[in-house]
């Protein structure tokens, strides 16, 4: 689930976060992680709670008032005692005034309510296995979390709208509101008319009462699902009909936001014939409808329901630089990895993020390309690495949390993805995906554990793991390499020294983990793989030349920081030839070689030529910084060549690159290129070009592009701080 808050998707981290997702993207150089922010061992360990009862359904008719804000109704509650003598049942309520509890006779039982509880007793004691129902009468006045009234606003209609992670469905539902009891639920709920109602499940019935003026519509979930996946949406929605195969697809959006969503959404039946096929298990739920909120940032996952914040709606144009897709895939893919199968407990997140996240990777890797996959995975490792270095790091299994939003942070989404990416590396394609569906396929509609996956790894692929799992998952931090060679001309032979330099004293390991290395000479490319295991290793390769390149961990498969130093020879070869995630980071790498003069011709030839945009961007970037120190001509006419790149990224890097010369004359160029880009990022630079070397006179130009909508106020934030900047001046 990416329960992102916005500002945090496209700044800083997802739950409470999914994160950064628009990437922060420098990589890491080698190096011990810095001193730790946050002492994560002050906070208390958390086990699962033992409960002594199994909650089979729970049929919920509400009443709502959207005027009033307020809800009223009943939880008819069907569960079995797990023990002989049963008479006390204990059940989360919090912001909820409970009225009456009655027996399957009607007869009132005696009940309290304190501190978020509600404890009910019964008149006599039942047995291990025996059927229990009770009702529980109760209403609710515009909660704090959990279910929200929102008034009628310029940017969404007067509605209701839930998100009921982690343990927020109290708020609205007295239940069992922990996810190692899975329940099956109905949702009666009526809502004045001109108001739809979405919920989990199939839609059994709705019925009109002119006379009250209401429609009430039943919903009903009929496989067993986590108390934290209830949803519940009402609103005057437009509902976009769609189906995958005979399953309905359905999008509940704002009337406004049907021409965007239809593009948006349409995917959506793709994604989920895609994980279909790549789990070997299909789709499990009776629909899948996405609807539109104001209060959830990115996405949360509601068992055949997502809920997507309302700024999932943009117009075509915003896609190249605020796209969803990853979100929507993310959010599809829950409905295997959380939903289908869910944590036993909150310490194992990663079962339901990480196999999401990476599961939103394999999707952009299918529907966008190797290199756009692999630089979203490369965007996810450095999430997690901001977060080692600055914040933390832990164990990605880990029982210390005052909350559960507490563990859902970037070792969970994207250091989870990482170790899986490795996971599928060391045991091979086949492998991997075959124990996945294996792990759906026995535990489906269960909860499980880190130890439930670890056996069926074993079971699928009849290699025993344990080792990995406890120094990825178990312990705390990533490899940390220093990587040299040598060339003995003599010999012919290469001289591999790698070294694992990572700061043991907090409990990160000395790695085992295999590693390829890519060898070039001019009779082609040779892979060895290898394996590492301790603090220091030296390998020999012997060859027929001087390799032009030497490519620590080809394919990019490993989690880690690294140092490499190569000379300026090597790092051209690698910028042009590598892959794009290698050629990248040769580009990116030339900046320790500054006073190399041959670079500056390079570098433009990659700034204009290369197929893949990021190394584009980098070439631009690195190009800007080598030419300040070295004397050469004029780069202004190659940027502003590239204003005009195919990507958006680029253009915006051209932007910033040629407003450091700080030339007057390149105002009409900017201001040329905020009236002709279909960029809104690419225009904010403009903007904030026009900032940096305008004056009084552009303060119109700048006064009425604040008053420009664009997704997220870029355009206006860009306007507002060009403007100040030339007052200041």
């Amino acid at each position: 689930m990416k329960r992102i808050p916005l500002l945090e998707i496209f700044g800083q981290p997802v739950r409470p976060l999914l994160m950064a997702l628009f990437f922060a993207a420098n990589l890491l150089s080698a190096g011990a992680i810095v001193a730790q922010e946050i002492d994560l061992y002050k906070r208390p360990i958390q086990i699962e709670p033992s409960h002594d009862f199994d909650v089979q359904h729970y049929r919920v008719t509400l009443a709502f008032d959207l005027e009033a804000k307020t809800f009223q109704g009943e939880n008819h509650i069907t569960l079995i005692p797990l023990r002989d003598g049963w008479k006390q049942c204990l059940l989360h309520a919090v912001e909820l005034e409970v009225s009456s509890v009655l027996d399957s006779k009607d007869r009132a039982l005696i009940f309290h309510q304190r501190d978020g509880l509600l404890s009910i007793d019964f008149a006599q004691e039942y047995q291990f296995g025996d059927k229990v129902e009770f009702k529980v009468t109760y209403k609710g006045s515009d909660p704090q979390l959990g279910l929200y009234f929102d008034n009628k606003s310029t940017d969404h209609p007067r509605m209701v709208s839930t998100d009921s992670f982690p343990n927020n469905a109290r708020r609205w539902i007295p239940c069992y509101d922990y996810p190692h009891d899975k329940v099956t639920q109905e949702l009666i709920i009526t809502a004045p008319l001109g108001n739809k109602v979405l919920s989990n499940g199939r839609l059994v019935s709705t019925s009109d009462d002119p006379k009250a003026g209401t429609t009430t519509w039943h919903w009903w979930q009929e496989k067993p699902h986590a108390t934290y996946l209830f949803m519940l949406a009402i609103g005057p929605f437009a509902v976009i009909k769609d189906a995958y195969g005979e399953i309905p697809v359905n999008y509940w959006v704002y009337p406004d936001a049907v021409e965007h969503a239809e593009w948006i959404f349409a995917k959506t039946p793709e994604m989920l014939d895609f994980y279909s096929n790549l789990f070997d298990f299909p789709y499990p739920w009776a629909k899948y409808d996405q609807v539109t909120t104001p209060h959830v940032g990115g996405g949360a996952e509601a068992t055949s329901a997502t809920v997507l914040g309302q700024d999932v709606i943009h117009d075509r144009r915003a896609e190249q630089d605020f796209s969803w897709e990853w979100i929507l895939a993310h959010e599809v893919a829950h409905h295997w990895w959380g939903d289908l199968i869910t944590l036993r407990e909150w310490s194992h997140a990663w079962l339901h993020e990480s196999f999401a996240t990476y599961s939103d990777y394999l999707y952009t890797h299918h529907e966008r390309g190797p290199d756009e996959g692999a630089w979203d995975l490369k965007g996810k490792k450095e999430r997690y690495l901001q977060e080692a270095q600055n914040r933390y790091i832990r164990p990605i299994v880990f029982d210390r949390y005052d909350h559960p939003n507490d563990n859902f942070d970037s070792h969970t989404y994207p250091k989870g993805a990482a170790v899986l990416h490795m996971l599928r590396f060391v045991l091979g394609d086949d492998a991997f995906f075959a124990a996945l569906s294996q792990f759906l396929n026995e535990h489906a509609h269960q909860v499980v554990d880190t130890h439930d996956f670890m056996n069926t790894v074993k079971d699928a692929s009849g290699q025993n793991l344990d080792w990995f799992f406890e120094q990825f998952l178990f312990k705390p931090g990533h490899p940390v390499f220093e990587v040299s060679t040598t060339w003995n001309a003599d010999q012919q032979v290469l001289h591999l020294q790698i070294a694992q330099v990572q700061d043991t004293s907090t409990g990160v390991p000395i790695y085992r983990i295999p590693v390829e290395i890519g060898l070039v000479t001019s009779a082609g490319k040779q892979v060895e793989r290898i394996w590492l295991d301790q603090a220091e290793h030296h390998f020999q390769f012997q060859l027929p030349e001087r390799p032009r390149l030497v490519r620590f961990d080809e394919g990019n498969r490993l989690l880690k920081q690294w140092s490499f130093p190569k000379e300026v020879s090597e790092l051209l070869y690698q910028a042009e030839y590598d892959d794009a995630i290698g050629r990248e980071w040769a580009t990116r790498e030339m900046t320790r070689s500054a006073t190399d003069a041959a670079l500056i011709p390079f570098l433009v030839k990659r700034s204009s030529n290369d197929s893949f945009w990021a190394v584009r961007k980098a070439a631009i970037e690195v190009l800007q910084s080598v030419s300040s120190g070295i004397s050469s001509e004029n780069l202004d006419d190659h940027y502003i060549s590239l204003v005009t790149d195919s990507n958006s990224k680029v253009r915006v890097a051209a932007l910033r690159a040629l407003v450091s010369s700080g030339k007057h004359s390149h105002l009409a160029l900017f201001r040329a290129r905020f009236d002709e880009d279909d960029s809104y990022l690419a225009q904010a630079e403009a903007l904030r070009a026009i900032g940096k070397i305008g004056s009084l006179e552009d303060l119109d130009f700048l006064e009425r592009a604040s008053a420009m909508p664009s997704p997220r106020g870029v355009l206006q934030q860009a306007a507002k701080q060009a403007i100040a900047e030339i007052r200041a001046r």
